[in-house]
């Protein structure tokens, strides 16, 4: 018998673990809560760790018939994926930069080589058949082969990269344990050593002052809340590092960049409600870091630096004016809101996500009708000379912009995609108006967009309101009859889950189910109302809408309920364990990653990462007796009801810091000593964070487990 485990399986009597019941009891408005799992949030124990292990082993065991499913699942992605891909180059000063992959090994290597001119706007082609050892440019430079980096380490990630203004040292972030706390690192590329300044305990990576002479980085609270800015000057110990701003406010987060035209500094301090900026310029570093607009509850703002008309003005994206974001501008000071004067009206219809500035042009972010759209407006000499958005034949898709670090580049770098039509990323020249097709991610073995349908379905809610569905599938199979689904949600933080290609998924579709995203309330898909509805006191709609989804999908024909499969994934996760609660008869069967299933309990504890962050999303259960009420009428763990579920795989990871590894542990537990019938799986990694496994090689065999039981549960395997 392992302690902390009832009963564990052997080869003779197949029984689940069963964690043992220690009931600990809480007090809080009036109402008693037992919690009968809370010894499994001790990380450290053995009898923890015990149990997890001893899950692992039961999941393995069930799922064992699966084993060569799962093999050919990752061959499949393999073969359809070209192993020495190559990034499109980007262009940032006088380099191009790009990214490689190699065929055999988990990671890849960031390279450059220099521009032909500073008229050189069309990237090179690099070969894409080139061996490790060969250049894929000629001049091609190694940056970071991450490799070399990550090994001697289970789990690697590398987190921010920022090239010195002069491009001859390269600052980079990596984290070998998967927690998030990343080590910087400074590469001389001149000598190809590294600088004796190492910075622990980073949130990301840094960014370089205009001179080169400093970096700034952001460190986090014992309860993992961004809160502090720090400046390192290059050459010293960080023990004597500045500290340049303390947020206090436990509901804030801090944040640093610098603007694409070089000349100032930002610092963003945000809760999910409310925001202020601080703004360092660089033609005046005497005056320091000064608050931009002091902040005010409920209004959000962001900054960028553009000159309009010959002149230095901020660009002020806001919601002072109205929940959909109004675009502005002002002098380049410190100033008031009611001297933001209006660029882009606020239009309730269309929902102002982000702007970036250039010299010749403004490149709007925004969607409508739930599509991502992006807007340019032509800069003048007498300002604004034309506004109009850069359109796309196909019904459902995604669309935004990136790669862009010149201010003064011509065109203005995209990437397009639909659930269908692999990545594509193109340039859009804002002068000729073309639009040129640079690469679309290669799908190897004859893949062709053509073979595959994709609709825009509207479901209708509870209370009326219709909500969007993205399907694909094999074209013309759904005609015959009900075919498998698996229908992903999310619904939190104002995210949007917009249509996306993956080659891992066409293993699902070729074997004969479809695809869905059910864009539900608490996303942000339609707009701030969209998210508004699905937050804080509106929070079930979240999941009335998901069931809302997978009924019309069953009504239209599409589907059945023992065919629906459902996933969604750390909030998401959180609506897996709502539904499978509130209408386990519409599902075949359940996948929750890194679920947040005990959000109440977490929202309880102000001292666990993220929690007093959240409470603008949640609401505060210690303080308000209301919030407490309502999401304990919703929160999964305390609604595991005696009553039959649908099949579940609840996968976490032991060093996850967003959504701790105890809240899957304690509801698969519950679930399975109180269901009348419940298949529950838990799955483990022991050493990956909120993210998984790292290295591609891992992830794809993570993925083909995922999808093997997936298959199997749509009796498609």
């Amino acid at each position: 018998m392992v302690e902390g485990v009832d009963s564990v399986h052997d080869m003779s009597q197949p029984v689940a673990p069963l964690a043992t019941a220690r009931p600990v009891t809480t007090e809080h408005h009036g109402r008693t809560r037992v919690d009968a799992y809370d010894w499994l949030r001790d990380k450290e124990s053995p009898e923890t760790v015990a149990y997890l292990e001893a899950e692992n082993t039961w999941t393995q065991e069930r799922t064992a018939h699966l084993a060569d499913l799962r093999q050919t699942l990752f061959d499949e992605i393999k073969a359809r994926t070209l192993e020495t891909d190559l990034s499109v180059p980007t262009r940032n000063r006088d380099h191009w930069y790009y990214a490689r992959s190699f065929e055999g090994r988990e990671y890849g290597a960031s390279c450059r080589v220099p521009v032909a001119g500073p008229d050189d706007w069309t990237p090179p082609t690099p070969a894409e058949d080139s061996s490790a050892d060969e250049p894929a440019l000629p001049g091609e430079e190694v940056l970071l082969d991450l490799n070399e980096l990550a090994e001697g380490h289970d789990f690697f990630s590398l987190g921010g990269s920022s090239m010195r203004p002069d491009g001859m040292c390269l600052a980079y972030a990596t984290d070998t344990v998967g927690d998030e706390r990343y080590t910087v690192r400074f590469k001389d590329l001149a000598t190809g050593e590294l600088l004796e300044d190492v910075i622990t305990g980073v949130l990301g990576g840094v960014t370089w002052d205009r001179d080169g002479g400093s970096v700034y980085y952001s460190t986090v609270d014992e309860s993992w809340r961004a809160d502090k800015i720090w400046r390192h000057a290059i050459g010293s110990d960080q023990a004597s590092d500045e500290l340049v701003l303390h947020e206090p406010d436990g509901r804030f987060n801090v944040g640093l960049g610098r603007t694409r035209s070089d000349r100032f500094l930002v610092i963003a301090i945000g809760s999910k409600i409310t925001s202020e900026w601080h703004v360092f310029d660089a033609d005046a570093p005497d005056l320091g870091f000064r608050v931009f607009c002091p902040r005010v509850e409920g209004v959000e703002y962001s900054l960028d630096h553009a000159v309009i008309g010959g002149q230095d003005r901020f660009l002020v994206l806001h919601n002072a004016t109205g929940a959909d974001f109004e675009l502005a501008v002002t002098p380049a000071e410190p100033t008031a809101s009611d001297g933001w004067e209006p660029l882009v009206a606020h239009d309730p219809a269309v929902r102002l996500e982000d702007v970036d500035a250039f010299a010749g042009h403004l490149v709007v972010h925004q969607r409508s009708q739930g599509l991502t759209q992006l807007r340019i407006l032509e800069l003048g000499d007498a300002g604004v000379t034309d506004d109009y958005l850069v359109e796309f034949d196909e019904p459902v898709y995604t669309v935004g912009s990136g790669g862009n670090p010149t201010f003064a580049q011509p065109v203005v770098r995209l990437g397009y995609t639909t659930m269908a039509i692999p990545s594509s990323v193109y340039d859009y020249d804002v002068r000729t108006r073309e639009l040129t097709l640079l690469r679309r991610a290669p799908v190897l073995g004859g893949y062709d967009p053509a073979d595959y349908e994709e609709h825009r379905l509207w479901a209708t809610a509870d209370d009326g309101e219709r909500v969007p569905i993205s399907i694909v599938a094999r074209k013309g199979l759904h005609e015959a009859g009900p075919i498998p689904v698996l229908l992903y949600g999310y619904g939190a933080y104002e995210a949007s889950i917009d249509p996306y290609f993956s080659i891992a998924r066409l293993s699902l579709l070729d074997r004969g189910a479809a695809f869905a995203i059910a864009h539900v309330r608490g996303g942000g898909e339609m707009g701030r109302r969209w998210y508004d509805g699905g937050k804080m006191l509106h929070k079930t709609n979240t999941f009335s809408d998901f069931v809302a989804c997978a009924r019309h999908l069953v009504e239209t024909g599409w589907t059945t309920p023992q065919q629906t499969i459902a996933e969604g994934a750390s909030a998401g996760g959180l609506l897996m364990g709502a539904i499978a609660n509130q209408a386990p008869e519409q599902f075949g069967g359940v996948v929750a990653g890194v679920p947040f299933v005990d959000n109440l309990t977490s929202m309880l504890d102000a001292t666990l990462p993220l929690t007093v962050t959240e409470y603008d999303e949640w609401g505060n259960p210690e303080a308000d007796a209301e919030v407490y009420d309502y999401i304990a009428s919703y929160a999964p763990y305390d609604n595991v009801a005696a009553k039959r579920y649908p099949p579940i795989l609840a996968e976490t990871s032991f060093n996850d810091t967003r959504v701790l590894y105890v809240e899957p542990a304690k509801w698969v537990a519950r679930l399975r000593a109180t269901a009348t019938e419940a298949d529950v799986l838990l799955r483990t990694e022991m050493s990956a964070g909120h993210g998984g496994v790292s290295g591609r090689y891992k992830a794809w065999h993570d993925r083909a487990f995922s999808l093997a039981w997936i298959l199997d549960k749509m009796a498609l395997a």
